[in-house]
């Protein structure tokens, strides 16, 4: 495994690592056709692996009563951009643009969720998002008006707050690491996977 992936200690072999951490590792890749770089960055800390990867799909895999797994996603998107982590937009992007089935969509709210061809609910979110994460608000009753009259649920508002937290601290993990997106995110959701 490369050490270019991290400033930190990462595996040689996945035969270093515990057995359940090889385990999601080795479906990861199964399914991705390549081992994405933050699972290998975390490697190094078993418990935290462990603790961050269970939060992660405890939040990600979620069924939400009206929150999508798109919007999920460009919660992650637009607020990784905010936070400047490369990682986190280049590989989320890839998802979103999987779930959304568009390949524009997240270029466009990396750059400006405001101007991106999103729904005024979409938009709402994602200023809530901003208003969490970047301006360390919290919510109150106007944004709970205001998320409840685009449709969404408490635990909607929840999840939204969630993910903008947890995602605050994996930018923040993946710029300590110095961790680059793998260049297969790149094409994912642009190109048919028999076209690469």
């Amino acid at each position: 495994m490369s050490s270019g992936i991290s400033h930190f200690p990462v595996p040689h072999t996945l035969e270093q690592l515990p057995a359940d951490l090889r385990e999601r590792i080795l479906a990861v890749q199964e399914k991705a056709g390549f081992v994405p770089n933050v699972f290998l960055m975390l490697a190094h800390r078993p418990a935290e692996f462990r603790a961050f990867f269970a939060y992660h799909d405890a939040l990600m895999d979620r069924e939400s009563e009206s929150l999508t797994a798109a919007e999920k996603e460009m919660i992650v998107v637009a607020t990784s951009a905010r936070h400047g982590c490369l990682y986190c937009v280049v590989a989320h992007g890839a998802i979103l643009r999987i779930y959304s089935k568009d390949p524009l969509l997240a270029d466009q709210l990396a750059i400006n969720h405001r101007t991106a061809p999103i729904g005024e609910r979409q938009r709402l979110m994602l200023d809530f998002a901003f208003h969490l994460g970047a301006a360390g608000g919290a919510l109150d009753d106007s944004w709970r008006e205001r998320l409840q009259a685009v449709g969404f649920s408490d635990e909607d508002i929840w999840d939204i707050g969630a993910v903008t937290a947890f995602f605050s601290l994996s930018n923040r993990l993946v710029s300590l690491a110095g961790t680059p997106p793998n260049p297969e995110f790149y094409l994912m959701g642009r190109v048919p996977r028999s076209a690469k």
